[in-house]
């Protein structure tokens, strides 16, 4: 496979992996080893691209997977072209692979990788995972927001001494499951993990206003290709009314008809 090589982690990819958070997660989790081999079967026959994260996420390895054996328990996936490369991922304690099947995202883990043959050539052995994470729900589908037309985000934090601080950031991608705000520093220490923040307003371009309650669920910090930093706040929605979320729905499919009608020439 001519494309498997290590690549700086982008800030796109950058972010938590779902099936990490077993908790709200759990609904989408197979354990039954017919249903991962079914799905990992499927990935082998659709040729799919598989994005596989060495230990904290900090590199990915392109591959494929190439063999699924039930009984040795094992799968094989397709080796890199660079050996330096090669080595790293066989060095790594763990890989979180994760590829995407028929607009469904598939996640798994493997530890270990070793060394073996497929077809006479070299590949990657590993145990099969005793779990895969199919996210089928199409309101997980993240869309980064258009730099062109940013959507602003305002809320109102409450700090310790009871005084009240207007918030505002600016989005940098939003889901029918929350959205991830592009904070300050000095603003993200604001907002811990856990932490409700209500009647926070989002103004959605050509859709109008949105109100709705998040929680703060994870943060992490992003350079830029120009060496600013900031920090990447992700929030939940909290019971988000169906006719807002159907608001969220729109704003996400337009912008993304406009993307790719924009790179296809048509608009």
């Amino acid at each position: 496979m001519d494309n498997t090589d290590l690549e700086p982690r982008s800030e796109a990819e950058t972010g938590r992996f779902e099936i990490e958070d077993a908790e709200e997660y759990s609904e989408y989790l197979l354990h039954s080893k017919a249903e991962i081999v079914a799905v990992l079967r499927s990935l082998i026959q659709r040729r799919a691209l598989i994005s596989a994260y060495l230990d904290q996420g900090s590199d990915f390895l392109l591959t494929s997977l190439l063999e699924v054996d039930t009984d040795d328990g094992e799968l094989l996936l397709d080796w890199g072209r660079d050996e330096t490369v090669n080595r790293q991922a066989l060095q790594a304690s763990q890989l979180i692979l994760s590829a995407t099947l028929d607009k469904v995202k598939v996640q798994f883990t493997l530890h270990q990788l070793a060394e073996t043959l497929s077809d006479g050539r070299p590949a990657f052995r590993a145990a099969l995972p005793n779990k895969v994470l199919r996210l089928q729900r199409r309101e997980y589908f993240r869309l980064s927001t258009p730099i062109a037309k940013p959507v602003k985000f305002v809320t109102t934090i409450k700090r310790l001494d009871g005084s009240e601080l207007i918030a505002e950031a600016s989005l940098l991608d939003i889901s029918g499951g929350g959205v991830g705000l592009m904070a300050t520093p000095s603003l993200a220490a604001l907002l811990p993990s856990g932490m409700a923040l209500s009647d926070c307003k989002m103004t959605l371009p050509e859709e109008g206003l949105l109100v709705a309650n998040l929680c703060v669920r994870n943060k992490f910090d992003v350079i830029t290709r120009g060496g600013a930093r900031y920090v990447r706040v992700g929030c939940e929605f909290l019971a988000l009314p169906g006719a807002r979320m159907s608001m969220v729905q729109r704003y996400i499919t337009r912008v993304e008809r406009e993307r790719k009608a924009r790179l296809s020439g048509m608009a």
